[in-house]
């Protein structure tokens, strides 16, 4: 698949220009929420006017206390100059990484429709000579899935994907994601599922910027061309939900890198996100209708019949501006004979999918998530997921509980 540096083989995850990134860090008592008049690109300029304003739903604007602008400034982050464009400093000095070092302030109308439409993918693939070295099992490579269009508008067909967009040190990417059950919030869920890849750079990197999710990306399915003068409420007709927590597993932000296979059967992600602009105090779960249940305790590849991964490809032959899927039957793919081994299915879909779900029907007849798309080779035809167990659960369970009652 393609990389984030063209000259890569990558992860499938996002799209980006090369423009200016934001990223996603620690982990405050409350949420920082920053209020840009930003250019017509959609980037937040130096010399942008910006207020704060609370996080947790607050309509007045209040001064962030000095408690936290303190905390912020421990990990090289100035409020005052974060508005004024410093998230675009990617030095590595000031590059959070570590689990608990996640910030993401608020840009408001950052993610405006031409920045979202030129976003690039960063996904990671694999070639023949990064499996060479493989134990464990690996079935025989899948023949190729063409990618089937979901037919508009998404919102009815597959009403909990969207996309992912964030920014890194090489420009504006944008990956899949989907809705998801949170099980301390029923019927009220604020949690989206991505790959790791789309929040974390990995061993070489930390969190990324301006993390934010839009369901029902481009609902009705529009061309490019009618895109070029589609307004935000036509591109993201369910709002612009910025992620104001994430965790991504620990053997990713250790293991994982850009190329190969390394760290991907850990390559997954949980957000909890909240509005832009005020929802009516509604969850993500109820303005969208709908979340799946996420199983970690899928069964063995012999045990599934199929499996439908969904998402938006952005690399070649795709534009990543609508949404398809591809169904199979699932092999097995072993990166690391230590290590889980991974869904494996044919499917043409490219960079841009990555962090998409993957469905399965469960025991109780209906559907769940039970892997997101983490690779695939540089020319396409198949994609792998991790298969998702006890550490997959704890990602998921300490976002759920850092929320619960919220």
């Amino acid at each position: 698949m393609r990389s984030i540096r063209p000259s890569f083989t990558t992860r499938r995850g996002g799209s980006a220009r090369r423009r200016t990134s934001p990223l996603p860090v620690v982990a405050l008592a409350a949420a920082l929420a920053l209020t840009a008049t930003a250019c017509e690109s959609g980037d937040a300029e130096a010399g942008a006017e910006a207020t704060a304003s609370a996080a947790a739903g607050g309509e007045g604007k209040i001064t962030i206390p000095d408690d936290i602008k303190d905390k912020l400034k421990e990990h090289g982050i100035d409020i005052d100059k974060w508005k004024d464009g410093a998230w675009k400093n990617w030095d590595k000095d000031d590059w959070l990484r570590e689990a608990k070092d996640y910030i993401n302030p608020i840009i408001e109308g950052l993610w405006d429709p031409d920045r979202m439409r030129e976003a690039e993918d960063p996904d990671r693939g694999v070639d023949d000579s990064d499996l060479s070295g493989d134990q464990g099992v690996t079935d025989p490579t899948p023949e190729p899935v063409d990618a089937q269009a979901v037919s508009p508008a998404y919102h009815a067909n597959a009403a909990e994907a969207g996309k992912v967009f964030f920014d890194s040190p090489e420009g504006t990417m944008v990956c899949s994601a989907t809705v998801v059950q949170d099980p301390a919030n029923p019927g009220k869920s604020n949690m989206v599922w991505t790959a790791g890849h789309c929040v974390h750079a990995g061993k070489s990197g930390g969190w990324y910027r301006n993390i934010a999710f839009v369901p029902s990306y481009n609902d009705k399915g529009m061309g490019s061309a009618e895109l070029e003068n589609a307004t935000k409420e036509q591109v993201a007709p369910y709002g612009v939900w910025w992620a104001d927590w994430a965790r991504t597993s620990d053997q990713w932000i250790a293991q994982g890198g850009p190329t190969g296979g390394d760290g991907a059967p850990y390559d997954f992600a949980v957000l909890h996100v909240k509005p832009e602009e005020g929802s009516g105090g509604k969850s993500l779960e109820e303005m969208v209708g709908s979340a799946l249940p996420v199983d970690f305790n899928a069964p063995a590849v012999p045990q599934v019949d199929s499996l439908k991964a969904i998402g938006y490809p952005a690399a070649a032959p795709f534009d990543g501006q609508k949404l398809f899927q591809c169904q199979d039957k699932p092999g097995r793919l072993s990166i690391n004979a230590s290590a889980p081994t991974m869904y494996r299915i044919g499917c043409t879909m490219t960079g841009g999918s990555s962090g998409g779900g993957w469905v399965a029907t469960g025991s109780d007849g209906k559907p769940a998530l039970v892997s997101n798309t983490s690779i695939g080779p540089v020319d396409s035809g198949w994609l792998a997921g991790p298969r998702l167990g006890k550490e997959a659960k704890g990602v998921f369970d300490e976002v759920s509980e850092k929320f619960a009652g919220q």
